[in-house]
This record gives structure tokens, C-alpha cells and sequence, in this order.
């Protein structure tokens, strides 16, 4: 069994919580910096990590999709890249749309701010406001679709970043995220059922996770929240045992022009769960959010998105193609989980509240 787990790559020493370095500390005196140009460069960094430009796509159709290149590499021997998406439609009139397909002739512009492939290209405009995300690598989905912020990016603390490491000095490890919270979209996804209108909004993420993923993170919660007014957004992971279970979450309110708010003082909490009969994992059954801060003028911000789950949108198998002991091997030592559940709040159970004043 040891040696499988050396081979999966699970087995880790218990350093402890001393040997992550949140961003949660730099943002106890930089809770978050507004995002500049060269902050949307890619890394592509030629060792173990994995680096993601995410879209996300919310039509004023009822659509939502995700459109995402996926940067990796394994030890310094192999790069791979793919690009994903995903199309979820109205009252689940079908089933979700999935595309992935492997590029090749993969390479960046000289500031590494675009990247190309055969066949697919996602470039950042001479501002710095807007993207144009283009894919013809599947049939089934055919990209050209613009995303535009309509609010600054932003990182939490100076550079967003949480190093792993027992020497803070010489980190082997990081985690870094980047959001534009709120943005506008337009273009198309074209699918063998015809044209997809995007018309609508969305917002965008850049992640590095510079290690091995699942040594970095154990557990993920991502929400996003979405209206006419406001945007929110949340990441939070939980590391394994190896680095004590530590809870970093990154996240921020914004609304057009304006970031509301943005830091590490949140929360996301499991306040029901029902479980999954097929996979045996802790399906989430209802939420609770919390943002809490203040804004850059010292105004107090408390924002609560709670309620109950509708019948999750879909599950996905992370690992799919790994044969069950391993898998249970990576839950067991590592403490990962192998399924993301994509899930929405049921609008009838839904609340969401507000809050902003003087401390």
C-alpha cells in the first residue's frame, strides 16, 4: 500500500499549520490590492503545478457556462494543457454540456499576458478590461465569446498568495488567486444545436496551485453570487492534515466600478448535509455564507447568502479514471476529496443580507 501511495503521490509528512503561510496574514494589514496589468501574467512555472484561467458565463438567456484553459505540469518532465467547458441550460431542459479537449502549439505573447494553441486563443486587450476567449478544438462547442470587467480586479493581501514551506524564506509551495468579480459578456458558444447567445454577465479567475494539487488543499468551497446590483465571490480550501487542516478563504463583494469589499475574514459553512448514496461523500444539503469586513473608507460590510440546495447540477468525478483503492487511498491518507458537487441555492429558500455602517 506504501508504495501505491508513492506512486499516486499521497504520502506526506505531518509538518503542521506552521509551515503554510496564509495570505490571511498579509491581508491583516493589506486586505486586498486592486489588480494591475502584469498581475494577469502566467507563471507557467516548469515544475509540479497546475495554472487556470477560468469564464464564467451567466446568459440573460437562463445558460451558464464555464470556458477554461488548464496549464500543467508534472515534475519539470511534461507539460499538458487543455481546454474545458461546460454548458448548463435552463430548468434543466437537458443534460450538461461537457467539451475537453488536449491543445497542442501551446505558447504565450511576450509579456505572457495571452495565451494561443492550435486552434484556441484567449487575449487580454491593450487595457488590461476585457478578454476574447476563442476555441474551435470541439465541435460540440465551438467558442467566441468577449468578457469584460465592469469593476477593478482584485488579489487578497499584497500578492494574493499562501506559501507552504517549513522555511517561510524558501516556500516549495504556493496558492494564488486572482477575480475579476463582475464583468459583461457578449458572443456566442456555437453546439450542434445551434448558436448560444452569452449576452449577459460573468465574472474570471486566475489560479496557480504551485505544488501538487491535492497536497495543497484537502477540501474546496467556491460560491459566486450574481445579481443586477451586486457580485460576490468566495474561495475557500482547507489543507491536509500534513499542514493542520488550515482554512484559507479569499473572497469579495463588488458592484459596478466599485470593489465593495475583499479579504480573508469569511466564511462558508455546511449547515445541512444529505449525503450521496452512490459515492458515500458529504453532499452539502444547505449553506451559509459570510462576507465581513470594511470597505477601503473603514465602513463596516457584512454580507450573508444562506439557504437550502436545489438538486445538485452535477457531480463530477475528479478522478475518474483512477481505480477505486487509489481513490480511497488519497481520501484516506490525504484527505482529499474526489468529487465536486456543482450545486445552486433554491430560490425559495434563498436569503441574503446586507449590511454596511461606521465601526
Amino acid at each position: 500500500m506504501g508504495r501505491v501511495a508513492n506512486v499516486a503521490g499521497t504520502q506526506e509528512p505531518v509538518y503542521g499549520p506552521s509551515a503554510i503561510q496564509s495570505v490571511a496574514k498579509q491581508a491583516e494589514t493589506t486586505p486586498y490590492t486592486e489588480i494591475q496589468t502584469q498581475d494577469l501574467r502566467w507563471t507557467a512555472m516548469e515544475s509540479t503545478s497546475v495554472e487556470t484561467q477560468t469564464f464564467y458565463l451567466i446568459a440573460d438567456s437562463g445558460h451558464i457556462a464555464m470556458a477554461q484553459v488548464i496549464y500543467s505540469n508534472v515534475a519539470g518532465i511534461q507539460t499538458t494543457v487543455q481546454f474545458n467547458t461546460k454548458i448548463f441550460y435552463p430548468g434543466r431542459s437537458r443534460p450538461p454540456l461537457w467539451s475537453s479537449d488536449p491543445l497542442e502549439g501551446c505558447g504565450f505573447d511576450d509579456r505572457k499576458l495571452s495565451f494561443y494553441a492550435d486552434g484556441c486563443a484567449i487575449s487580454l486587450n491593450d487595457d488590461a478590461t476585457s478578454y476574447s476567449v476563442k476555441s474551435a478544438t470541439n465541435e460540440a462547442s465551438i467558442v467566441n465569446i468577449k468578457v469584460s470587467r465592469s469593476t477593478p480586479g482584485f488579489q487578497v493581501g499584497s500578492d494574493g498568495k499562501s506559501f507552504f514551506g517549513t522555511d517561510p524564506q524558501h516556500p516549495w509551495g504556493s496558492m494564488r488567486h486572482v477575480f475579476w468579480p463582475r464583468c459583461r459578456v457578449e458572443g456566442s458558444i456555437i453546439t450542434k444545436d445551434g448558436d448560444i447567445d452569452f449576452k449577459g454577465g460573468g465574472f474570471f479567475i486566475h489560479a496557480l496551485q504551485g505544488m501538487k494539487p491535492h497536497h495543497a488543499a484537502a477540501r474546496w468551497n467556491f460560491e459566486a453570487f450574481q445579481s443586477s446590483t451586486y457580485s460576490a465571490v468566495m474561495m475557500e480550501y482547507t489543507t491536509p492534515p500534513s499542514y493542520g487542516s488550515t482554512v484559507v478563504n479569499v473572497g469579495g463583494i463588488a458592484k459596478d466600478g466599485e470593489i465593495v469589499y475583499a479579504g480573508a475574514t469569511n466564511s462558508a459553512q455546511h449547515i445541512e448535509t444529505k449525503g450521496d448514496p452512490e459515492t458515500n461523500w458529504p453532499e452539502p444539503g444547505a449553506i451559509r455564507l459570510l462576507w465581513d469586513g470594511k470597505t477601503q473608507s473603514g465602513q463596516v460590510v457584512k454580507a450573508e447568502l444562506a439557504g437550502s440546495l436545489e438538486q445538485r447540477l452535477d457531480r463530477i468525478d475528479v478522478m475518474a479514471k483512477v481505480p477505486g483503492f487509489v481513490k480511497t487511498l488519497v481520501g484516506g491518507v490525504v484527505g482529499t476529496m474526489p468529487y465536486i458537487y456543482q450545486v445552486r441555492l433554491r430560490r425559495d429558500s434563498m436569503t441574503t443580507f446586507f449590511w454596511f455602517g461606521v465601526d
